[in-house]
């Protein structure tokens, strides 16, 4: 049997790029990322309204021969694959992830969040958010920061900072609200801290963090210098503590055995109050207020694997 190509395409966001970068790995042998771009007046138009539309992508290069599988990822990507998908002939299978923002029949899968509001029978809604977090890669993941984090004590709680989202930024003021309730936290608790801020986390409320528990030796901090502690954190935290701006840290924390709760932004509208409504019905996040004791943790089905099977079922059919 021939080993199975699939490309991702994206225009290289990192969330993007991880939510098709885990469904395409979940189902191929070989995984190409592929970073576009796609310019006017294709970026204009519809996804599969224009078949010669991949005259308008550059970045990496997209031309025949074909994969078996492209998993895109975003409006833009969405317009590249869907013009691969005609070039095949049909014989390239195409994944989109996220509202294409066009009819889905021009995929063979669309892969959407509730929130999102695609409906159609090739439609798979899904929970929480696709991504590569794995078994594997959080058991390698706690061998390399099991030494470096035993000096913080149990019980442990990982906190993972985001930023700035469209129409509301990641302030200071929300900085402090946090740190005063971790502490309130840890004075009934105990807990240590693992705190990883993104490289989306504005310098300001990085250095907010750094300031507050700076001669603390059972808080860890990291400077943004490699080796990047964030799977380290999922892998080893007994409770995980995540702002509510990024869908996709939100969800790999969810899959992991711990508990999770959101310090919410009360980010309006949009896709991210959506989701964030939809897991605190499903019982799988608590918002944190720096309760002493962590939720219950909740299993949601994994999405990943959720589409990962949709995907082989549609291979299967083409005999791939």
């Amino acid at each position: 049997m021939n080993a199975l190509v699939a490309w991702t395409l994206t225009t290289g966001a990192a969330g993007m790029r991880t939510q098709a970068r885990g469904l395409a790995e979940a189902v191929a042998d070989t995984v190409i990322e592929k970073t576009i771009t796609v310019g006017a007046p294709w970026s204009w138009l519809p996804a599969g309204a224009l078949p010669f539309a991949l005259r308008g992508v550059s970045g990496d290069p997209v031309a025949p021969p074909w994969p078996d599988l492209v998993v895109s990822c975003g409006r833009k990507s969405a317009i590249a694959a869907a013009a691969i998908r005609k070039a095949s002939g049909g014989r390239t299978v195409v994944a989109h992830v996220q509202d294409p923002l066009a009819d889905p029949k021009r995929f063979d899968l669309v892969v959407a969040l509730p929130h999102d509001r695609v409906k159609g029978p090739n439609v798979l809604n899904v929970l929480t958010a696709l991504h590569d977090v794995t078994p594997a890669k959080l058991e390698a993941a706690a061998d390399a920061w099991r030494e470096r984090f035993a000096p913080l004590g149990k019980p442990l709680v990982g906190v993972i900072l985001g930023g700035a989202t469209r129409g509301r930024d990641f302030t200071v003021e929300d900085g402090q609200t946090l740190i005063d309730r971790l502490q309130a936290m840890r004075a009934e608790s105990g807990a240590g801290l693992a705190i990883t801020p993104s490289r989306r986390t504005p310098e300001a409320v990085r250095a907010l963090f750094r300031q507050a528990f700076a001669d603390d030796p059972r808080v860890f901090v990291w400077d943004l210098n490699d080796p990047n502690p964030y799977r380290g954190i999922l892998a080893l935290a007994d409770r995980l503590v995540v702002t509510s701006d990024s869908l996709s840290m939100v969800s790999e924390a969810i899959s992991t055995p711990h508990p999770v709760e959101v310090f919410d932004l009360e980010l309006e509208g949009g896709r991210h109050a959506g989701f964030l409504q939809n897991m605190l019905e499903a019982g799988l996040v608590r918002r944190f207020e720096g309760e002493a004791e962590p939720p219950t943790k909740s299993t949601a089905k994994e999405a990943t694997r959720q589409a990962a099977d949709a995907v082989k079922a549609i291979l299967a059919k083409r005999g791939v």
